[in-house]
């Protein structure tokens, strides 16, 4: 009896012990935050308001505003399943609002491709349907008249001009529209950001660069001498701002994870 005993011990522990193996971890959350550079610098708060940034152009150039819009972050793992929360983050880099966000979804631990979408895509990009965006930043809203739906970002400073004048500038990516048309022509200009490799543990920062300066240079050198406001209806400058937001504005910076 005592030997039957034992076995049955040992049977019990040995099941125990494979049930612990067998376990399945529970999901995680990820953190991301959101850094902002001029072509390596960091810029900080105090630096707002500073004409003190050249771009590829030549121009001497200060930043005022920085608010922009990115949604529909996205997992992928090494078979192919996505992991989408479907939410959306607005980052006011000025008033340092939303620069870390963790997107409502939970997923397994392990390595992931990770993108986000700039913007809205047209899918998205609805009129009036987020109440919180109706209010930030002054409305978010884009008119009617101009296609509707929100903005992507609205980057605004001074710079000097090629008469030596301070000028205000008003760099407003939105959707691209003609409204000279009728129907009025519309182009989704929203992009996405592959930002790369990611490996999620129980805990996880995901930190994503912006190179403001790259707003200005690639593949479209900006002049804002030419383009400086009125951008908002202006069908070829909003492709350009897309371009060159795609060409390399946003990078994977370092990524801390605990396993």
């Amino acid at each position: 009896m005592k030997k039957i005993a034992l076995l049955l011990s040992l049977s019990i522990a040995f099941v125990s012990c494979n049930n612990d193996d067998d376990s399945t971890p529970d999901n995680v959350s990820v953190e991301f935050t959101f850094t902002h550079n001029w072509d390596g610098d960091e810029i900080t708060n105090a630096d707002f308001d500073q004409i003190q940034y050249t771009n590829a152009n030549g121009e001497q150039q200060s930043i005022s505003k920085l608010v922009y819009l990115i949604s529909d972050i996205t997992f992928t793992d090494a078979n192919g399943n996505s992991f989408d929360a479907g939410d959306y983050n607005l980052v006011d880099v000025r008033a340092n609002t939303n620069i870390n966000f963790t997107p409502n979804i939970e997923i397994p631990p392990g390595d992931y491709t990770v993108s986000f979408t700039f913007g809205f895509d047209d899918e998205d990009n609805e009129s009036g349907i987020y109440v919180d965006l109706n209010s930030a930043d002054g409305g978010w809203n884009v008119p009617e008249a101009l296609g509707g739906g929100y903005h992507y970002m609205r980057l605004e400073g001074m710079f000097i001009d090629a008469a030596s004048n301070p000028v205000g500038y008003q760099y407003h990516a939105i959707r691209a529209n003609d409204n000279t048309t009728t129907p009025i022509t519309l182009q989704d200009t929203s992009f996405e950001v592959a930002l790369g490799e990611v490996s999620v543990g129980s805990t996880t920062n995901v930190e994503v660069q912006m190179n403001v300066a790259e707003w200005f240079k690639n593949p479209n050198t900006w002049d804002l001498n030419v383009l400086n406001s009125v951008l908002m209806p202006n069908f070829d400058a909003q492709i350009m701002m897309s371009e060159n937001g795609a060409a390399g504005v946003f990078d994977l910076g370092v990524v801390t994870t605990v396993e």
